[in-house]
């Protein structure tokens, strides 16, 4: 499914754009980074007996690219002190399967992390989730990529400003600070959009958010080993849909060759089996 980019969303955005940031809150703003845990795009996907679940015996588990590029992002901001970045948090919503990825994204610079102990089941079940901790540990920045790599629902960034009633920003290419505000630019059709917003606010991150995923150094994969990661039991709420059956696509038809010299053949063959002309 291809991603729907939407507009600045909810009630508050009209109300926040351009609204003067607290100083007290710029001196020590937490960011909160979304991550999934998605298989390496090298696997081979397996369906258990009756297609009715994703075989995961011997999936290699990766960070979703593009929450590692927000993750990489949000440590640039930290890094510049004049930006008042206190903390860098991850966030996932996962069984204990996911713990070594969390690792990695501790390794590759987070200060800490939360897992909240519960299948993803769907995205509005994660989206609240993810808003119950927001609640509890009250963070400043959300950052959530605009899909993952698995199922591309692009939805879960706007549940999550929903549920907390803050404002989101989709399609958003940079972040950084100009004059204490965050100030971030939105790719639209024709060009791009720079807008100003107070915090807290969620931003859906894509292409240009970051050049190139961090790689986590040797210090830092020593050090990921002692950095806490906070555990809390899945709030009462009910997912919205349901996964009946998985099924493969169709596989690929065996590729023909048509002689240079015969272009009535290759016509014919666009006409009537391949249907594009």
């Amino acid at each position: 499914m291809s991603p729907c980019f939407l507009p600045v969303q909810n009630k508050q955005v009209k109300e926040t754009i351009n609204k003067q940031v607290e100083p007290s809150i710029i001196n020590s703003m937490k960011i909160l980074v979304c991550i999934s845990v998605v298989p390496d795009t090298t696997t081979k996907i397996k369906l258990t007996e009756g297609n009715a679940s994703i075989d995961i015996a011997g999936i290699q588990w990766v960070i979703n690219p593009w929450d590692e590029l927000s993750l990489t992002r949000a440590l640039e901001l930290k890094d510049d002190a004049s930006n008042g970045i206190n903390s860098v948090t991850v966030i996932h919503v996962g069984t204990t399967v996911s713990e070594p990825v969390i690792r990695k994204a501790l390794a590759i610079g987070a200060d800490d992390a939360i897992r909240v102990d519960a299948e993803p089941v769907d995205a509005y079940f994660t989206a609240a989730q993810i808003a119950e901790v927001v609640k509890k540990e009250n963070f400043d920045i959300i950052l959530c990529g605009i899909e993952s790599s698995d199922f591309n629902g692009s939805t879960v960034g706007g549940m999550i400003a929903e549920f907390l009633e803050i404002p989101s920003v989709s399609a958003v290419s940079d972040i950084r600070f100009v004059e204490g505000k965050p100030a971030l630019v939105r790719e639209i059709d024709g060009g791009r959009e720079n807008i100003t917003v107070s915090v807290p606010f969620a931003a859906i991150v894509q292409k240009g958010i970051a050049k190139e995923p961090k790689i986590a150094a040797m210090r830092g994969i020593m050090m990921a080993r002692t950095k806490p990661i906070k555990l809390y039991q899945p709030s009462a709420v009910e997912p919205l849909t349901e996964v009946v059956m998985y099924e493969k696509p169709a596989p690929k038809a065996a590729c023909k060759f048509v002689d240079a010299d015969a272009p009535r053949q290759l016509i014919t063959l666009l006409q009537n089996e391949a249907k594009i002309i």
